[in-house]
């Protein structure tokens, strides 16, 4: 193998000095040094230079001027490309940067999630598989509802003393009795209604009726049964009854029903009223079997539920839960100031003061005061107790929730009570000579 002789230094220096005797007197590249001097924060311009110099052989000088492009800006794509260029060893080609692709990388996504999502399609392993049969009360995908037991009783209910005598006779004594209830004939088709202005414990009464059957319970609410997919709410409606079916003894409630069994004259969207007529279905249609599940539903606009759920058969009882009577405010008043440093407090002067406010009202009002007393605690560097300036100083900050319900329902129980569905109502806003 023949090699060539190393050149001598001579040699190297003399060419060095004619390299350096050309790009001195090039007048493009004497005009771009002018220009960067004169504009050193244009970046462009540098890197033009820079790309041209490395085009000529002068690494060194444009080796500078490409750091100062990314002193100024570290990122810069095209300044880094052009530094690997000119850092490369003489006797080695730089690798081209490879361009950039448009649009995203679709293969490169799916690698690096392979193992994370499942493809989208797959292919059978024979052509004789069969799919797997899918049984037809299974529930759609994500349709799982809670089961529970309720140890509340109506007892822990505090006053409501008319509420639990028409919970009695309208549903619980006929249930319990069931060979009073086989010789009267009395069917356990349909289901109860609860109405009344918010946070006046209609959720807790169902809990309470639960408890009194020795029952499961399940609450569900529109965000567990709507589905974005066509024909899966309905779905979830099946197979929430056949839950409540499969758990009987079962109390199965429906927490805000209006938003469930909205009127299908003011629904526009199918899905919504696909929804309803399934629930028309499942309360009595002819193949459902709601054997010892006990339906019962809770809403604070009774008057914009579909007509079609409030005839016989469906909820074709009704009971007002109104705000709590003087001994049910008394009771919620003691709970939630149970265990909470209080002094001095006078119950029956709060009763009096917060006639028309709700469970939740009153709720409030004892976490404001102690709220008060806190935060005195907190100026005065020792704590004090909760007193009845801190009750009365927070129950004047706060008005009854009830007032805009109760103008709302006056105007309904008018003009829309043929039926007398709410009778009840009507004779607690004479009561309080609201009507």
């Amino acid at each position: 193998m023949i090699r060539a002789a190393p050149r001598s230094e001579p040699d190297r220096s003399a060419r060095g000095a004619a390299y350096a005797a050309r790009v001195s007197s090039n007048p493009l590249l004497d005009s771009l040094r002018n220009a960067v001097a004169a504009a050193p924060g244009d970046l462009a311009l540098r890197l033009h230079l820079a790309e041209l110099l490395l085009s000529e052989g002068s690494r060194d000088e444009a080796v500078s001027h490409i750091a100062a492009a990314l002193q100024q800006e570290p990122g810069n794509t095209a300044a880094s490309r052009l530094m690997a260029q000119a850092l490369a060893p003489a006797d080695q080609p730089p690798e081209p940067a490879p361009e950039p692709k448009k649009g995203y990388d679709w293969s490169a996504g799916e690698a690096e999630l392979a193992d994370t999502v499942p493809p989208r399609f797959v292919e059978s392993e024979s052509e004789d598989d069969e799919p797997e049969s899918v049984p037809a009360d299974s529930p759609a995908d994500g349709a799982v509802f809670e089961v529970e037991s309720s140890d509340v009783r109506l007892d822990d209910v505090g006053g409501m003393t008319e509420v639990k005598k028409r919970l009695n006779a309208a549903f619980l004594a006929p249930m319990r009795n069931a060979k009073l209830r086989k010789l009267f004939g009395k069917s356990l088709r349909g289901g109860l209604l609860l109405y009344g202005p918010p946070g006046c414990g209609k959720t807790f009464l169902a809990k309470a009726v639960a408890g009194e059957l020795g029952a499961r319970f399940i609450s569900v609410t529109l965000q567990e049964v709507l589905d974005m997919w066509m024909g899966n709410s309905e779905k979830n409606m099946h197979a929430l009854f056949q839950t409540a079916r499969q758990n009987a003894p079962c109390v199965l409630f429906f927490d805000e029903i209006d938003a469930i069994g909205q009127r299908r004259s003011q629904l526009r969207s199918s899905g919504l009223r696909g929804t309803v007529n399934q629930l028309l279905t499942e309360l009595d249609g002819v193949k459902s079997d709601n054997e010892g599940v006990f339906v019962l539903a809770a809403t604070n606009h009774p008057w914009d539920i579909d007509q079609a759920l409030l005839r016989p058969g469906r909820f074709d009882r009704a009971v007002a839960v109104l705000p709590p009577d003087d001994d049910a405010r008394k009771a919620i008043l003691e709970y939630h100031l149970r265990d909470r440093p209080v002094a001095g407090i006078k119950l029956s002067d709060l009763v009096k003061r917060t006639d028309g406010f709700s469970g939740a009202d009153l709720a409030h009002i004892c976490e404001a005061a102690s709220e008060r007393a806190l935060m005195d605690s907190i100026e005065a560097g020792e704590p004090r107790m909760i007193e009845m300036p801190d009750l009365l100083g927070a129950l004047g900050e706060v008005t009854p929730s009830t007032t805009s319900w109760f103008t709302t329902a006056r105007n309904v129980v008018l003009y829309s009570n043929q039926d007398g569905t709410y009778n009840d109502l009507i004779a607690y806003l004479k009561k309080k000579r609201m009507l």
